[in-house]
């Protein structure tokens, strides 16, 4: 029997560990199940450890295992599964995945959505006029367009030339029920760092170039050589696996960090992790809406963010955390310094992380905002067998 639910097809590059692929996590298993069917294709793979994350048992995962270079090769096997599963939405995400609108559109898929979550690090202030003509070209083949941030909206409608009306800026959301701060830091399962007599920096995120967590372990070591008596409490944790782990290593080695550092690898249990910190730290080079700063946000730490991408739209200075300059040690690690020296200041600051969390990032508010955008483009009614979603401000 035909499933008269909508299909929407969402096409990234890869489904692994990360804050976009997490949020089509969130965004799937959240979002009512009798509104639309979902389906996960990726243009190399899906990994079946992170497709476990995904709750719901009717969602299909499809690996393309694209190799280096253009796309246009898949295009006849895209064309294909279109045309076979006759999507409502195909929704793309970030330039990667973007070639996949044109065999979409040459499918008769009706909507064509494409979502900008950030830049790379190749390219971290959207810069390259080369990745902007590319956008540029790919445009007539989408039907509109989400931007995660205020500055992803401006660089799609300013450098990009994407006409006001087609995009809509919706933030990511957080589930406050699953990150909750605890009165004290939280034992971590596997953690070297569990004295409660310790001082614990964190980081969670793919260890990646555009992460950037060598500047974050040089930033610590400059606040350890500020400060030599702190090599008695101060530590960092960082969560995450990735492609530099041994670079990593390698740095923590150089700098006589061996003992004071811990690389976790990829977890599952960030909420546990979260509660085993005392300050988060997001070091990244370029950055959408970022999910794991969100989940610190309302876990109730401080936290210290480079001021790139849409880190600003989240962190107020001085009130739920530092903003600094990306690739800056020094001042990674003087704010470190700051926040050691002084821990009401961080308590004060994580209090008020998990209430603007409370107030303007809310899970429901993006999955209400996704269902309105589909919804809209779809041609259909929240009576077309669907609940009316719920009200928040992520849309604008």
């Amino acid at each position: 029997m035909n499933d008269p639910r909508p299909l929407v097809i969402h096409v990234v590059y890869s489904f692994d560990v990360g804050g976009l692929e997490n949020g089509i996590v969130n965004l799937i298993n959240r979002m009512p199940a009798d509104s639309f069917r979902h389906m996960i294709v990726a243009l190399t793979a899906c990994v079946p450890s992170f497709c476990q994350r995904i709750t719901r048992r009717d969602v299909e995962f499809l690996s393309l295992h694209k190799g280096e270079g253009h796309g246009i090769k898949l295009y006849p096997r895209l064309f294909r599964l279109f045309r076979q599963h006759r999507p409502a939405i195909v929704h793309t995400r970030n330039l990667a995945a973007l070639e996949a609108a044109v065999p979409a559109w040459l499918a008769g898929v009706p909507v064509r959505i494409h979502g900008e979550h950030g830049w790379d690090s190749s390219d971290p202030d959207g810069e390259s006029r080369k990745y902007q003509t590319l956008r540029r070209i790919y445009s007539p083949f989408v039907s509109g367009y989400v931007a995660l941030s205020k500055r992803i909206e401006s660089y799609l409608s300013g450098k990009v030339g994407i006409a006001a009306g087609r995009i809509r800026r919706i933030c990511n959301g957080v589930d406050a029920e699953r990150f909750v701060p605890t009165a004290r830091r939280q034992p971590i399962d596997g953690s070297p760092f569990n004295d409660p007599g310790l001082y614990v920096f964190g980081a969670v995120g793919r260890l990646q170039a555009v992460k950037d967590h060598a500047t974050l372990i040089r930033g610590f070591a400059a606040f350890l050589e500020q400060q030599p008596s702190a090599r008695y409490r101060a530590r960092l944790i960082v969560v995450g696996g990735g492609p530099l782990r041994g670079e990593l290593e390698a740095l923590v080695r150089e700098r006589g960090l061996d003992s004071l550092v811990w690389l976790a690898g990829e977890r599952a249990d960030i909420p546990a992790i979260n509660a085993g910190l005392d300050v988060f730290v997001l070091p990244s080079r370029a950055e959408g809406i970022s999910n794991t700063l969100l989940e610190a946000m309302a876990s109730g730490l401080p936290v210290i963010a480079t001021d790139v991408g849409g880190n600003g739209e989240l962190v107020v200075p001085g009130q739920t955390g530092r903003l600094v300059p990306a690739v800056d040690p020094a001042s990674m690690g003087a704010v470190m310094a700051e926040l050691f020296d002084n821990r009401e200041l961080g308590l004060r600051m994580g209090q008020a992380g998990r209430e603007r969390v409370l107030a303007q990032f809310s899970l429901d508010a993006m999955v209400g905002a996704y269902l309105a955008l589909y919804r809209d483009k779809a041609g259909l009614q929240a009576s077309d067998g669907m609940r009316a979603a719920p009200s928040g401000n992520a849309l604008r």
